[in-house]
């Protein structure tokens, strides 16, 4: 066995979501740089982006498809689309994503639905939608975008809390139901990272540091700290892996 080789990715195509910057930016580059081709979907892609840029300056196929995961008839629509073009993907990553704030007293009813719409019933649906043809093949790999508030409740996102608390459950309901038939469903849940949604948080300086007292590691994580887990997760190096939700978090859970 050699170890190293089951982490090649050469020949595979990979969707990933929530492409254009940040984590899933980072994802899919790692993902490229193992040997993937990679069709990425934001709400906002165009030809020309700097991912797509980065990921055929590594020589492979970046294909670029914008959604509005809010909209249900959008993601029925891309859907459709992707099957129009022939696109088969032998992995999925689901890492689009919205955040709200706002105390949950002050909460209102449309970002509540919009959030849930996004981060969890979208998901779902791509992910039943592009499972669909991974069962009927006999192979594939699903991975979630979690979040430590899989785990723990945050502070005035009561959406995105309940959102990542159901992609928790929705990884271990697809894993149960896949794992026999050759697709792998799993998830990675991201510390405190600096991205545009956490912004907020740094932007507030006692917060900020208050958060990075707390991490054992010392430092808040990098979209970049993403792109290893993703191609393990991605590749035969994780194929008796399901049910996981893997946390990259600098300690933080272990504290």
């Amino acid at each position: 066995m050699n170890a190293l080789k089951s982490f090649d990715l050469t020949g595979k195509t990979a969707l990933v979501t929530g492409a254009k910057r940040g984590i899933g930016r980072a994802m899919a580059e790692g993902l490229a740089s193992a040997g993937a081709d990679v069709v990425g979907v934001s709400a906002s892609l165009a030809p020309g982006s700097e991912v797509e840029a980065s990921i055929t300056g590594m020589g492979r196929n970046f294909t670029p498809y914008a959604c509005d995961f809010s909209d249900r008839a959008a993601l029925m629509a891309l859907v459709k689309q992707l099957e129009s073009d022939g696109v088969k993907p032998d992995i999925l990553i689901n890492n689009a994503g919205t955040i709200k704030r706002k105390p949950a007293a002050e909460h209102p009813d449309e970002w509540w639905d919009e959030v849930i719409e996004v981060n969890l019933s979208a998901q779902f649906i791509l992910s039943r939608e592009i499972g669909r043809g991974m069962i009927a093949r006999g192979s594939g790999k699903v991975i979630f975008t979690a979040s430590l508030l899989t785990f723990q409740g945050g502070i005035t996102v009561p959406g995105y809390s309940a959102s990542k608390g159901g992609i928790g459950q929705l990884t271990k309901a697809l894993a149960n139901e896949w794992a026999g038939k050759g697709v792998n469903v799993n998830a990675i849940a991201p510390g405190y990272i600096a991205t545009d949604n956490t912004q907020a948080l740094q932007d507030d300086t006692a917060r900020y540091n208050a958060i990075l007292e707390r991490i054992p590691q010392g430092r808040w994580g990098a979209p970049e700290d993403f792109a290893g887990p993703a191609v393990f997760l991605a590749s035969s190096a994780s194929d008796y892996v399901n049910g996981e939700i893997l946390t990259v978090d600098g300690g933080w859970m272990g504290r």
